[in-house]
């Protein structure tokens, strides 16, 4: 079942996909974010510096996961999603596994840097399904379920990577959790059918355009431009507290690994499933009446992320940082289903993987590229010339409320410009005539029909 040829598909298994999809970005995340649990195995072991250390979470993994994205959404406008969702599965998961062989800083980046390769096709390609699979009023929601995967991946990706890192060694968990996450490949292949491209949006058939009328299109959206440095920002505080939670557990509250790993991973799915899941609900309501709450409600909760950083890492109590923690990483996850739901009702159908792949390049070069090294270069800096040793993250992480605090901004400047660009035509007017994509022939009397735009 599930072949190359679109399907006509029912509400019901649209759920069902979802729930595939939803699996898949939970192997996603939990690969990612088994690294940061392992770092003070890391550095003891490969003898890494801090630097090295964010690079490996942050900035190398970020170049070739952004650039990745673009040729990977290019192929998925043009060719059936599943099959790039599972050879991008097939390859992260494995070199994940190749992780385990690693003997030293640059042999454990070449295997992030295949990571990332792989991880590249996730998004682009989910977001473009998700978006076949459910109407314009469903999809903030059906987002919110499928980025529930992102915290609850996160959780699971630090507390096995934890447990298994005490148990059996950070080697041992690599490989465990990537020849784990290889099984499911096929499956995916097997199962998961292809839909119909823009078949709620009257834009079936269509071929993809170009790279540059692609770009063209998207920028002619003010609030996507907006959106894009919103959602880098607010990543940037995100990735740097999840790459450098653990650390700052252990040298500075002295927690034994297994106990950071229980703490942090109730903290980051629990609370990152509960802001995922609050921003699509208040999206998929509030925007109905006015199309700007999609952008207000992440306004909001980067307001709100900014003071309880703060509070996380300059209390000398390990009890009240804790607590404290439970609301940036709620917080920092609330933007994510509005955002994604928005933009993938802002753009053509036959060009949604490429939608996302942008926002993917633009927030993970600056969110993911800077966040974790900064913390690290800075955190180095201050240990090596202002003699603050192991404090030194302690003073470097509150840093992080400060790109929270310019995102909500941005995030409010893209909505006054919702109103005006969600209409059809705007979204038409974006669209110059020579660059729109043709229908296929497919022998209807209505061809203009399979070439709107919702």
């Amino acid at each position: 079942m599930g072949g190359n040829r679109p399907k006509t598909l029912s509400a019901r298994y649209g759920w069902f996909a979802l729930a595939i999809l939803f699996v898949v970005a939970l192997f996603n995340y939990v690969d990612r974010s088994i690294l940061s649990i392992m770092q003070v195995a890391l550095k003891r072991d490969l003898g890494l510096t801090d630097t090295e250390l964010g690079s490996l979470t942050g900035l190398s993994f970020a170049i070739f996961y952004t650039t990745g994205a673009l040729p990977v959404a290019w192929l998925a406008d043009r060719i059936a999603r599943k099959y790039v969702l599972t050879a991008a599965l097939a390859i992260w998961t494995l070199m994940t596994a190749a992780s385990s062989l690693a003997t030293g800083f640059v042999s454990l980046s070449a295997c992030r840097i295949g990571v990332a390769v792989g991880e590249a096709g996730c998004v682009p390609a989910s977001h473009s399904l998700i978006s076949d699979y459910f109407p314009r009023q469903k999809r903030a929601l059906a987002m919110a379920v499928w980025g529930l995967s992102m915290p609850l991946g996160g959780m699971l990706g630090v507390y096995l990577g934890g447990q298994l890192t005490a148990a059996i060694g950070w080697r041992g968990a690599f490989a465990a959790i990537g020849l784990g996450g290889l099984v499911l490949a096929p499956l995916v292949a097997l199962f998961l059918k292809e839909p119909q491209r823009g078949r709620f949006d009257g834009a079936s058939g269509v071929k993809g355009r170009s790279v540059w009328a692609s770009l063209a299109i998207l920028w002619r959206f003010r609030s996507f431009r907006y959106l894009c440095l919103a959602e880098g920002l607010q990543a940037w505080g995100q990735t740097a507290m999840q790459a450098w939670n653990a650390p700052f557990y252990s040298r500075l509250h002295h927690m034994p690994l297994a106990h950071i790993a229980a703490a942090l991973s109730l903290i980051i799915g629990l609370s990152g499933a509960a802001g995922t899941f609050l921003g699509g609900a208040l999206a998929n309501s509030l925007a109905r009446r006015d199309v700007r709450w999609f952008m207000r409600i992440p306004a909001i909760a980067a307001v709100l992320t900014a003071p309880f950083a703060l509070l996380q890492y300059l209390t000398p109590s390990l009890t009240l940082s804790l607590a404290a923690a439970i609301v940036p990483a709620a917080m920092v996850n609330v933007y994510m289903a509005p955002a994604n739901a928005m933009s993938q009702s802002l753009v053509p159908a036959d060009m949604r993987a490429f939608t996302s792949a942008m926002l993917v390049l633009v927030v993970n070069v600056i969110g993911l590229g800077l966040g974790p090294v900064s913390i690290g270069a800075l955190s180095d800096v201050l240990a090596h010339h202002y003699g603050l040793g192991a404090a030194s993250l302690r003073w470097a992480l509150p840093t992080v409320a400060i790109p929270a605090t310019v995102s909500a901004l941005l995030f409010l400047l893209s909505s006054l410009y919702l109103p005006r660009e969600l209409s059809p035509l705007h979204r038409a007017e974006a669209e110059p005539a020579n660059e729109r994509p043709q229908p296929i022939a497919t022998g209807s009397s209505h061809p203009r029909a399979a070439a709107s735009r919702p």
